[in-house]
Order: C-alpha cells, then structure tokens, then sequence
C-alpha cells in the first residue's frame, strides 16, 4: 500500500520543523546531542531554512495541497542534507550523529518515490 503525497509531507514537515526549531528552544541540549559548533550563527541560520522547509512541507501536507513543487522540495532538500551529513561525518567535521539524520533523510526520500503521483494536486504543475 503507497503513501499518500500528503502523509510524506506531513511526516518530513514535523521532522524538519522540530529540528529546526530545537536549537533555539534548548541549545545547550542540541549541541551535547549533535557535538560543539564553532559558528553559532550558522547553526542557526541551517536551523531557520530547516524550520521554514518544514512548516511549509508541513502545511501543504496538512492541507492536502502537495503539488510537484512541494514533492520536489521534499526530496532534494533530504538529498542535500544527505550529502553533507555523510561527507562531513566520515570526514570528522561532525559527530557520527548525523549519519543517523542521513538515514532518516534517505528513508523520506525512499517514501516520496514510493507515494508516486498518489495525492498529488491534479492540475497545480506540469514538473514531473
């Protein structure tokens, strides 16, 4: 049985969301989960785009209002952070946590692709 488009987005938005938001309600407990960070300011900036993605993956989940723009950004934005969770990890920069984030990426990829077209918005995009 597939996915429906619309419990992906809803599953990566709250992930996403909460992730993001985490470092700005309790930084000290992200930083003993995920190691020491010598920008904070970047840390917080990768927290705003990962909380932004989410709401919005999130509310189009939600709303039942997945077009192919949102499937798409679901998707190439777990790419992106799959990659650097994997490069950066095996190359010590950061804490071989991360490569669990990168299996929890991989897992939404995986389900966007397995959901298909099923939920999506008919009409809302020509992208394929």
């Amino acid at each position: 049985m597939r996915p429906d488009l619309s419990l992906v987005a809803i599953i990566q938005g709250a992930y996403w969301f909460l992730t993001g938001v985490w470092p700005f309600v309790h930084l000290r407990s992200f930083l003993w989960v995920t190691g020491p960070k010598e920008d904070i300011w970047l840390l917080y900036t990768v927290s705003v785009l990962i909380t932004v993605i989410g709401g919005v993956l999130l509310a189009a989940g939600l709303r039942k209002q997945v077009t192919q723009e949102i499937k798409w950004l679901g998707i190439a934005s777990a790419a992106g952070l799959t990659g650097i969770d994997v490069y950066y990890a095996l190359s010590d920069v950061i804490w071989d946590v991360y490569l669990l984030d990168a299996v929890g990426e991989v897992i939404l990829i995986v389900l966007w692709f397995w959901a298909g077209r099923k939920g999506l918005v008919a009409g809302e995009s020509s992208f394929k």
